[in-house]
């Protein structure tokens, strides 16, 4: 059932015993918050939303300015099924707005829905579907937890060597319950890892039903008395988590994934601009320096290039027919946020789509049956361990730091310039903000909101980071 009217939303309250309504939204950095509201309240706080302080929320708000407004996104409803049965618990995924109802910049929902609509003005449907890897380790005797895993399995292992089958079954119970459609389930290649994937939908639903899942995968866990680890590489020698982004683009109803793809075709140019931006979206998808360390071990991408088989390649097109076709992101982890994630993918690839470009014939080449984006000059550079000159296409890279003023222009709207750090490393420093050295700033594309990040720059085989 779909709730599209307050009174909608007040006979669910009735109907299921409700007492308490969060309303959720994100930060910046994909965490999420939310306030609860009691019941009696609701209809009020729907009318003329929940104001709260931006400026304890990172990224947000100054303190001189500091009130914000969340407003429901009523159709995302759900009731937390682990919630106590008397007197019930629902949530709102929430916008966030400034309180005369101008929009936010910080408001990455609204951001991800503003990149939507550019490919329906396009007569394009985009789906989107992620496939969400973790941990499972035990707790120790007062319920912290540890880095040992729950079991010594495999990928596809089953029971005994996998421990994590029972709850697999309640999350993706859990999932229906509330209305998400999971569709596989497994043991991962990582002792104690885990994977679930949900079925595709839109770019909004999508990032909604990511941040649902972590929520729902940390309280089952919880509820278990295991812990549930996101991090991209938790574990030192067993394989990096990923959050793979899988996307298609459908015209009158035909998927442009399916049978060959031209390099100026629409999904052609699309792929060619996620590529092409692919540095600078690793500071969003990767935003941790222990996302750094999941790169190039295992299956986790380590150059600029796709494939049609090779599950270690940035971007790959499965082998597939019919609504199935897509091109697979592989970089991203599960510490982003899914909004500005998946929004700025759609971004990159809208980009090159609407000037109808594609990669230089020059920069592919033919190696045991799969296509790199990388002139053979440049691949060889990096094996023979030569310093990256500027040039080139490489999530993996070598910057002396000497070196000032490389630009870093990230597509929808953040813009800013690679500059060296007078105390660690480098660091990126975005333009029109206070320059201090340990802190990157950027603009949201809808607002000159001042927003700090730590900052992570993959230098060689490790990473530097100078945090905030």
């Amino acid at each position: 059932m779909s709730y599209n009217t307050q009174q909608d939303i007040l006979d669910f309250v009735e109907d299921n015993n409700v007492k308490f309504v969060r309303f959720a939204f994100c930060d910046i950095f994909g965490t999420q918050k939310n306030i609860a509201v009691l019941a009696s309240d609701l209809p009020k706080a729907m009318e003329d939303g929940v104001c709260f302080d931006g400026s304890s929320i990172a990224g947000f708000m100054k303190v001189e300015e500091s009130d914000l407004v969340l407003r429901p996104d009523l159709s995302t409803v759900t009731i937390l099924p682990w919630r106590p049965t008397e007197g019930r618990v629902m949530q709102f995924f929430c916008d966030v707005e400034k309180p005369d109802g101008a929009a936010f910049g910080g408001n990455c929902r609204g951001f991800l829905r503003q990149m939507s609509r550019s490919f329906r003005k396009l007569g394009l449907t985009c789906n989107v579907g992620a496939e969400c890897e973790f941990y499972l380790f035990e707790n120790d005797d007062r319920g912290r937890p540890t880095r040992i895993p729950i079991d010594f399995g495999g990928y596809f292992d089953v029971a005994p060597l996998d421990a994590g089958e029972n709850l697999r079954r309640d999350i993706c119970l859990t999932m229906e319950q509330m209305g998400m459609s999971p569709q596989h389930s497994h043991h991962e290649s990582g002792h104690g890892q885990n994977e679930i994937d949900c079925h595709y939908a839109g770019p909004l639903k999508t990032a909604d039903n990511v941040m649902m899942f972590k929520q729902i995968v940390r309280a089952v866990a919880m509820r278990n008395g295991i812990h549930a680890s996101f991090l991209p590489k938790p574990l030192p020698d067993q394989a990096g988590s990923g959050l793979h982004i899988n996307l298609s683009l459908c015209m009158d109803g035909r998927n442009l994934f399916e049978g060959d793809i031209a390099p100026d075709s629409i999904a052609g140019s699309f792929m060619a601009g996620v590529l092409a931006h692919s540095r600078e979206l690793t500071v969003f998808t990767n935003p941790l320096p222990n996302s750094y360390q999941r790169f190039g071990c295992d299956e986790a991408p380590r150059y600029v290039s796709w494939s049609r088989q090779n599950r270690s390649q940035l971007v790959r097109i499965p082998q597939v027919k019919g609504t199935n076709c897509r091109m697979e992101l592989r970089s991203p982890d599960p510490a982003c946020n899914p909004y500005l994630a998946v929004g700025l993918v759609l971004a990159a690839g809208l980009l090159w789509l609407q000037t109808r470009r594609n990669y230089d014939s020059a920069d592919t080449v033919e190696e045991n049956g799969v296509l790199f984006c990388l002139r053979r000059d440049r691949r060889e550079a990096f094996a023979g361990g030569y310093q990256w000159d500027g040039s080139g296409d490489a999530i993996e890279y070598s910057i002396p730091n000497t070196v000032q003023g490389v630009k870093v222009t990230a597509i929808g709207g953040l813009t800013g310039e690679l500059k060296k750090a007078p105390t660690a490393g480098l660091a990126i420093t975005m333009p029109e903000t206070y320059r201090g050295a340990e802190r990157a700033h950027y603009t949201m594309p809808s607002g000159a909101v001042e927003i700090t990040l730590p900052v992570h720059i993959h230098i060689g085989r490790y990473v530097r980071s100078v945090q905030p």
